[in-house]
C-alpha cells in the first residue's frame, strides 16, 4: 500500500510539473527575453546578436534585450546562461568558441553545452582562410608544406590565445600534415594579421571576415579555404581537401542556446521565430559583408553539429596535448 501511494505521489508530482510547463509554453513569451552576448558591445558579435534580437522581438511581440557579458573568452556569459532558469527567457548568443572549442580544451570551463545547455537555433555559418606573407615563395598549400618541411620549426604561425579557433586550426594542420612550426599568440586577430603584414610571422588561419579586405588589397596572400566546398568570395581558392590535406574542415558558427531542461515547446517556438528573423534583407546584407551566411536549422540538427564539433576538438586536444585552463 505504501509503495502504491509513493508511486501515485510521484506520478501526480510529475503530472503537475508537466502541466506547469505546458501552460508556460502556451503563454510564452509574456515578458521580455534576455539575449546574453559573451562579447563587448559594438563588436561584430554584438552587431549580429542585435539583428537576431530584433527578429525575435518582431516575431514574438516581446522585447529582446541584449545583455553583454564579456570576459574569459566568452566563458562568463556561457556560465551565466547555463545556471539560469530553464524558462526560455534567458538565451545565449554563442559561437564556435563558447559552444565547442572552449568546453573541448578547458577543464575549467565550468559548463558543458551538452549537459547544461540545449540547442535552440543555428544562426550563422562561416569559414577560415589560410593566409601567408606575400613576400614568401608560397602560392599554394603544397608550397606551404614544402617550405615548412624545408625549415622545420622555423616558421611562425599567428593565433589568438590558446584554445581559440585560430590556434586549433594550426594544431589541426600539424596533426593532418606532420609539419612543424612555432605558434605565436596575440591578443586579437587584427594583431596577428598585422604581424604577418609586418613580417614578424609567416602565416595564419583566420575567419573570412577578418582577412578578406587584406587579401583583396594584396597585403595578405590567400591559398585555401577551410570549408567543405569552394566559396563565391574566393572561387579560385581550393578547399584544404582539394589542396591535398584530407579531413581538414574548420567552420565557425553562431547559434542560440538555452539552459538545459527548457521545455521543447518553448525551444520550438524560439527556433521558428529566430529562423524567420534570418530572412530579413538587412540581416542578409550584413552577413555578406562579413563573408558569412544565414544557417537556419532545426534544434536537433544544431545539437548534432555541436556534438560533432566538441568530439572533433576534444580528440585533437587529447592527441596534441592541448590543455587550456
Amino acid at each position: 500500500m505504501f509503495k502504491f501511494l509513493f508511486n501515485l505521489k510521484r506520478f501526480l508530482s510529475s503530472f503537475f510539473v508537466l502541466a506547469v510547463f505546458s501552460s508556460a509554453a502556451q503563454t510564452f513569451p509574456d515578458r521580455p527575453i534576455k539575449l546574453v552576448v559573451p562579447a563587448a558591445a559594438g563588436g561584430p558579435t554584438d552587431v549580429l546578436a542585435r539583428f537576431v534580437a530584433d527578429g525575435l522581438q518582431k516575431s514574438l511581440g516581446q522585447p529582446a534585450i541584449i545583455d553583454n557579458r564579456s570576459g574569459a573568452g566568452g566563458v562568463i556569459g556561457a556560465r551565466f546562461v547555463a545556471s539560469s532558469a530553464a524558462d526560455g527567457y534567458t538565451l545565449l548568443f554563442g559561437n564556435t568558441a563558447t559552444i565547442a572549442t572552449i568546453p573541448a580544451t578547458s577543464k575549467s570551463a565550468g559548463y558543458d553545452p551538452r549537459r547544461n545547455l540545449v540547442a535552440v537555433a543555428k544562426v550563422i555559418d562561416s569559414y577560415q582562410v589560410v593566409v601567408v606573407r606575400p613576400d614568401l615563395p608560397i602560392k599554394s598549400v603544397s608550397d606551404l608544406l614544402t617550405y615548412a618541411r624545408a625549415h622545420p620549426g622555423k616558421m611562425n604561425f599567428g593565433a589568438v590565445g590558446p584554445g581559440n579557433l585560430t590556434h586549433l586550426s594550426g594544431e589541426l594542420l600539424k596533426s593532418r600534415t606532420g609539419i612543424e612550426f612555432t605558434t605565436v599568440h596575440y591578443k586579437s586577430g587584427a594583431e596577428s594579421l598585422n604581424a604577418i603584414i609586418g613580417g614578424q610571422i609567416d602565416f595564419a588561419i583566420d575567419n573570412i571576415g577578418a582577412v578578406r579586405n587584406l587579401v583583396n588589397a594584396g597585403r595578405l596572400r590567400a591559398i585555401a579555404v577551410t570549408s567543405v566546398g569552394r566559396k563565391p568570395e574566393f572561387s579560385d581558392l581550393p578547399t584544404m581537401a582539394e589542396a591535398g590535406v584530407p579531413n581538414f574542415v574548420v567552420t565557425s558558427f553562431f547559434g542560440i542556446m538555452a539552459p538545459a531542461d527548457t521545455p521543447n515547446a518553448i525551444v520550438s517556438k524560439l527556433n521558428l521565430a529566430i529562423n524567420e528573423g534570418l530572412k530579413t534583407p538587412a540581416f542578409q546584407s550584413t552577413l555578406l559583408q562579413l563573408g558569412a551566411q544565414a544557417a537556419p536549422d532545426t534544434p536537433d540538427r544544431f545539437r548534432q553539429l555541436i556534438d560533432e564539433e566538441i568530439r572533433k576538438w576534444t580528440e585533437l586536444a587529447r592527441s596534441s596535448n592541448i590543455d587550456v585552463n
